[in-house]
């Protein structure tokens, strides 16, 4: 397909402004220079580090309250490609989020360049709508943005784009102008702007090397009564693979923003950070496989850090989905499942397995700075061997439990019934200074290194919960309103522990329920 440049001015408009003369160069593709008019650059235009392009670069304002901003026109709709010259002569990255029309579209991390003068180029994938669009990249770090050289941009011609649809075909052959057809099939990317609210993009089985974020933007949605699909091609496997980036925050492999989508089928691996983020609401996660990845495998939080709390990520279900090996450099991040931090109401974890993640199976923590997380229910699910990889590689700064329930007092009144954990690092089940009224009910524990339940404080209920071990361990601590329906450990098992002895093995049923047996026998929590 021909590609043309398109047009864009780039506005940094926050602290000192530094007014620029100048016309942009008219060549394909478009090179805009920070320090050429219409831009416009918070701080000051420096020519003290060589390497740079043109007569000087932008050496911004540091602070979150920054931002690039560019006006972008695009002749369709579409995506752009934009490329950032930058240089970061720290030794720390500095992300920041990117922003198209007010939605979130993408996240960077501008990587150390080892030196002032050393300069790196990085490319941008965002949509944008037929005319002007602004594109907005904002710190996330009090750092600020690194110095920025110029900004390279480009988008598809203006000849007849390629149609909507309400079914769309994608293959790691396809290519972005095709049709979308099963005999044409075009490129994931492509096929999330073009797909039509309620329609279904398919995925072919084979694998999709990706070195960017994949997203879906907020504003992307289906409808309460027709979800938008984007699912696994009948009988074959699609595996997104993210391993080309480097480990940072900001380095996702799919970002679902977009509300009520329905993801189905796919293997999500060796994204930078977590495989899929959740930051859009009402959508269902249906047998996901989140593995590999450098953060938590799959993660509902905000999508920006300006996103206020009515609009953090709610009513989101997780069904039949599988997270394992998720691990991070340093060993204490890296969760099967998370609901935390700044997570909304409403989300539901049901049938889903976390397993041979470093850290925990599942964190649903939180920290003052941002207050309460909305209830999260999880119920019918299974933790295991957490703290622990598939290789029996360990770190030491994990948490390492099954399900790590709250954060630094605060107490959110999560459901978590008719779960196993078992053989997790730490504990089975942990309040994690959560001083709420949880539900924990149903629930089984076995053979956890430390505690099965840890409760230490807050007036959480418990029924019919079953503590088991094969050998020593310590008791269980239970702080709430506990009756006899429970049988927790305190030197002895109860009778209900002849049923979960025995190896463990699980499966998902054809209906997607989530199938657990000890021994040989399957079990009901």
């Amino acid at each position: 397909m021909r590609i043309r440049p398109i047009t864009a001015c780039v506005g940094l408009l926050a602290g000192t402004l530094v007014a620029l003369s100048g016309n942009a160069a008219q060549a394909a593709p478009i090179l805009y220079e920070a320090e050429n008019s219409p831009a416009v650059c918070t701080g000051t235009l420096d020519s003290d580090w060589p390497g740079y392009s043109g007569s000087g670069f932008c050496n911004g304002t540091n602070a979150t309250g920054a931002y690039a901003q560019f006006t972008v026109n695009a002749p369709t709709a579409g995506t752009a490609t934009l490329k950032v010259r930058f240089a970061n002569g720290t030794t720390t990255a500095r992300p920041a989020d990117i922003t198209v029309n007010g939605s979130a579209a993408a996240s960077a991390s501008f990587e150390s360049t080892g030196t002032w003068g050393t300069w790196a180029t990085k490319t941008l994938t965002v949509p944008v709508k037929a005319g002007s669009n602004t594109v907005r990249l904002s710190p996330t770090a009090s750092a600020g943005l690194p110095n920025i050289d110029y900004l390279d941009a480009e988008a598809g011609d203006d000849t007849t784009p390629p149609p909507s649809a309400s079914a769309l075909y994608v293959a790691p052959n396809g290519t972005d102008g095709a049709t979308g057809t099963q005999s044409d099939p075009t490129t994931l990317t492509s096929a999330i702007t073009r797909i039509t609210p309620g329609g279904t993009i398919y995925l072919r089985g084979g694998t999709y090397r990706h070195s960017q974020t994949v997203t879906i933007p907020q504003g992307n949605n289906g409808t309460a009564s027709d979800r938008t699909e984007l699912s696994a091609y009948p009988g074959e496997t699609p595996v997104l693979n993210f391993s080309a980036q480097s480990e940072a925050t900001s380095n996702r492999g799919l970002a679902v923003n977009g509300s009520y989508w329905h993801v189905k089928g796919i293997v999500v691996e060796r994204a930078g950070d977590n495989g899929i983020f959740v930051g859009g609401s009402n959508n269902v996660f249906e047998r996901t496989v989140t593995r590999y990845n450098r953060d938590t495998g799959l993660q509902l939080s905000r999508m920006l850090s300006s996103t206020p709390s009515s609009q953090w990520p709610s009513n989101n279900l997780i069904l039949s989905a599988e997270s394992h090996d998720n691990a991070d450099s340093d060993g204490e991040d890296a969760d099967g499942f998370a609901a935390k931090l700044t997570s909304g109401p409403g989300n539901v974890f049901r049938y889903a397995v976390a397993h041979n993640n470093i850290d925990d199976g599942w964190d649903l923590y939180t920290k003052p700075d941002t207050g309460p997380i909305g209830a999260v229910t999880i119920e019918d699910s299974l933790a295991h061997d957490n703290g622990t990889l598939s290789d029996g590689s360990q770190a030491g700064n994990g948490d390492r439990n099954g399900y790590k329930l709250g954060g630094e007092d605060i107490g959110v009144n999560h459901v978590i019934r008719r779960n196993i954990a078992y053989n997790n690092g730490k504990h089975g089940f942990t309040y994690n200074r959560n001083l709420g009224t949880m539900s924990v009910s149903d629930n089984v524990s076995i053979d956890n290194d430390e505690r099965n339940y840890s409760f230490d404080a807050g007036t959480s209920v418990f029924r019919n919960n079953t503590s088991c071990r094969s050998g020593s361990g310590t008791n269980d601590r239970i702080v709430g309103n506990s009756d006899s329906s429970n049988q927790f450990w305190s030197g002895s098992n109860g009778s209900r522990c002849s049923s979960y002895s025995g190896a463990l093995k699980w499966s998902f049923a054809a209906d997607g329920r989530l199938v657990v047996a000890f021994g040989g026998n399957a079990v009901t929590p």
